[in-house]
C-alpha cells in the first residue's frame, strides 16, 4: 500500500450507534494522516435498532468497493451479532478475483471464513478501531509499518504451549460464538489439518461448554492439526474455573497440539492474525 491510496469503511454487523460517531470520524482523520484516502460506506451508523441498513443493502455497499479498484483494502469498524445476515448477498466470484484485503474482528469472524470457504482468499482478522484506543500509539506504529513498509510486528505474536510443540497449516476460525454460526452452512471452513483459532469477547464457562460440546460432536477436533487459543476475555478476568485452557483439553483431547496466546483477541492491545493462510508454530 501507498501514500494516496483509498481505503474503505464499512459496517457488515451490528451499526455504530450515534455516541459512535466522534471517535470514527478521529480514525478517518488519523487515516488521512497516515496518508490513506478513507472513504465511509453509506451504512454505518444505527437507523433502527441495530441495523444501519438491510442484510442486502449492507452487503451491497461492500460489494460496491470491491467493484472501486482505487480502494485497496476495506475495513469493518463492527461488531455484534449480525454479520451472518449478509452472507447470502455476497459476490464470492467478485471477492475470488479482488486482491483487495478485508479486516474485521469478532461476529465478523462469519465474513471472513466464509470468504475463505467460498474463495480460498485470506481475510484479516483485526479491528481497525484499536488504532484511536489505549494502545494507539503502538497499534499505529505496527499499523503503518506493516503497511507502508511490510514489517511483521503487526501478525507477529508470542505463545505458549499447553499441549505437544508443534504445529502448522493454514490458520481459520476466530470468534468461538461467531464461528459456529456457520455451522451446517455453505459457509463453514474445512476444518481438514487446519489451526483453529479461538478466542471470546463473552461468555463464562456454560457458554463454552456449549461451543467446545458442538465444535467436538461435528468432529472438528479429530480433524484439525492444531488448536491456537486466543484471549477469553470474561472467562479470564472473572478467573473461572475451569480455565478456558483446561475446557479445550477436556474436549479436544490429548493428541491434538494446543498454544495460546494472550495477543489475539478483543482487546485493545491485540495483534492481527490472517484467516486463510498458513503458519508454522513451533
Amino acid at each position: 500500500m501507498k501514500t494516496g491510496d483509498k481505503v474503505a469503511l464499512v459496517c457488515c454487523s451490528n451499526g455504530q450507534p450515534e455516541s459512535h460517531r466522534e471517535q470514527l470520524e478521529r480514525l478517518g482523520d488519523l487515516l488521512s494522516q497516515m496518508g490513506l484516502i478513507p472513504v465511509f460506506g453509506d451504512y454505518i451508523y444505527q437507523d433502527h435498532s441495530v441495523f444501519s441498513g438491510s442484510a442486502r443493502q449492507r452487503a451491497e455497499s461492500l460489494m460496491n468497493f470491491y467493484k472501486e479498484e482505487e480502494i485497496r483494502a476495506i475495513f469493518d469498524l463492527s461488531g455484534g451479532d449480525l454479520a451472518n445476515e449478509i452472507l447470502p448477498y455476497l459476490d464470492y466470484s467478485l471477492i475470488a478475483g479482488s486482491d483487495k484485503s478485508f479486516w474485521g474482528y469478532s461476529d465478523l469472524t462469519t465474513v471472513i471464513n466464509a470468504i475463505y470457504a467460498k474463495t480460498g482468499k485470506s481475510s484479516v482478522l483485526y479491528q481497525v478501531r484499536n488504532l484511536v484506543y489505549a494502545d494507539a500509539a503502538n497499534q499505529i506504529a505496527r499499523f503503518t509499518n506493516m503497511l507502508f513498509y511490510d514489517k511483521k510486528e503487526l501478525y507477529t505474536f508470542s505463545y505458549d504451549w499447553i499441549q505437544k510443540g508443534t504445529m502448522q497449516g493454514i490458520v481459520v476460525g476466530g470468534n468461538i460464538r461467531c464461528l459456529l454460526k456457520l455451522a451446517g452452512t455453505p459457509y463453514w471452513p474445512d476444518m481438514k489439518d487446519k489451526i483453529l483459532l479461538l478466542e471470546a469477547f463473552h461468555g463464562t464457562v456454560p457458554q463454552m461448554v456449549t461451543y467446545l460440546s458442538q465444535l467436538k460432536q461435528m468432529g472438528v477436533f479429530d480433524e484439525v492439526g492444531g488448536i491456537l487459543l486466543g484471549t477469553f476475555t470474561e472467562m479470564e478476568e472473572k478467573g473461572c474455573v475451569p480455565s478456558i485452557v483446561d475446557l479445550v483439553i477436556q474436549y479436544a483431547g490429548s493428541s491434538v497440539p494446543i498454544a495460546k496466546t494472550g495477543e489475539i483477541g478483543h482487546g485493545e492491545d491485540a495483534k492481527a492474525i490472517l484467516i486463510g493462510e498458513k503458519i508454522n508454530l513451533a
